[in-house]
């Protein structure tokens, strides 16, 4: 009789909890934002950060680009840089957080020696 009163009880025990720790998953918005690197000698290139505030409007910031008449430019990838991390923690107080990055190139010379590093940033939180 204990046997049995101490299997039903665990059973109990266990569908309650199933029960109450099954909460739904939340549902998240999403916003993205990109950044564009020029990759073009002597620093002509066009290098921005686009950023789609959910209202449809985009924010269009400059950002270094990675070359300069001298070459590629170590100070201008560590400005950009903070300029990324400064977007993030800023959105990041918003309540987004990074729910992934992909990156991709494009190089239409046939040597490389120009083209765009481009960065896609896919932030959200829970509505």
């Amino acid at each position: 009789m204990k046997n049995q009163i101490f299997v039903l009880s665990l059973s109990i025990a266990l569908i309650v909890s199933i029960f109450a720790f099954n909460t739904p998953s939340p549902t998240y918005e999403y916003m993205a934002f990109t950044t564009i690197e020029s990759i073009v000698p002597g620093g002509a290139g066009r290098s921005r950060m686009l950023i789609d505030g959910g209202d449809g409007e985009l924010d269009e910031q400059k950002i270094k680009n990675l070359y300069s008449m001298m070459g590629i430019k170590m100070e201008n990838i560590f400005q950009n840089d903070q300029d990324v991390v400064s977007k993030l923690n800023e959105l990041s107080d918003e309540g987004w957080e990074l729910a992934f990055s992909n990156t991709g190139v494009q190089s239409p010379t046939d040597g490389g020696s120009s083209g765009i590093y481009c960065t896609r940033y896919i932030l959200r939180r829970v509505k």
